[in-house]
C-alpha cells in the first residue's frame, strides 16, 4: 500500500536518494559477488600472496595473514556460497531500494531496522579505532535511520 501523498518534494527527494544509495550498495556487493565467482578453479592463495607482494605489505603482518590464511581456506563451494549470499543481500538491498523509491511503508520499516542493526557495530568500530571514515560511516548511517524513522512517524500521524 503506497504511502499517502506527500506534498514536502524535498521530503520524497531525500526518500528518493535514500534508495539510491540502497541500490549502489546492492550493485557494489552484486560486483563483488561476481568477483568471487572469478577465482573459482584459480590457486586463490597464490592470488592473495600475489596481491599482498604487489600491494607491499609485509606477508608477516598480522592482517595480511589473516588473509592469506582465509584465502587459503577458500573453496570453489564456499565460492559459489558466498556468491550466493551476495546475490541475496543485493536482491534485498534492490528490493528496499525500489520500495522506498515508491513510498511504500514496508521499506521504510526495513531501511530502517536493516540500518540500525549495523549502528552497534559501527560505534564499538569507531570507539576502539577511530577514524575520519568510520565516523562519516556511522553519521551517514544515523541520519539515514533518524530519516526512515521520522518518515514512518510522519505517515503514521497522516493515517490517524
Amino acid at each position: 500500500m503506497p504511502l499517502p501523498s506527500r506534498k514536502n518534494t524535498s521530503s520524497q527527494r531525500a526518500l528518493r536518494l535514500v534508495a539510491l544509495m540502497e541500490a549502489v550498495k546492492g550493485l557494489i556487493v552484486f560486483g563483488a559477488g561476481f568477483g568471487l565467482l572469478a577465482l573459482l578453479h584459480r590457486d586463490v592463495r597464490h592470488i592473495a600472496e600475489s596481491l599482498v607482494t604487489r600491494l607491499h605489505i609485509d606477508p608477516e603482518n598480522h592482517f595480511a595473514g589473516i588473509f592469506l590464511h582465509a584465502a587459503a581456506r577458500l573453496t570453489d563451494a564456499r565460492l559459489w556460497g558466498f556468491a550466493a549470499l551476495a546475490l541475496a543481500y543485493s536482491a534485498l538491498r534492490w528490493t528496499e531500494a525500489w520500495g522506498l523509491w515508491f513510498h511504500r511503508r514496508w521499506a521504510e520499516w526495513l531501511g530502517a531496522v536493516g540500518g540500525a542493526i549495523y549502528l552497534p557495530v559501527e560505534l564499538y568500530e569507531l570507539w576502539h579505532q577511530p577514524s575520519p571514515i568510520k565516523l562519516a560511516t556511522l553519521t551517514l548511517n544515523l541520519a539515514v535511520v533518524a530519516y526512515l524513522g521520522w518518515t514512518l512517524r510522519q505517515s503514521r500521524a497522516a493515517v490517524r
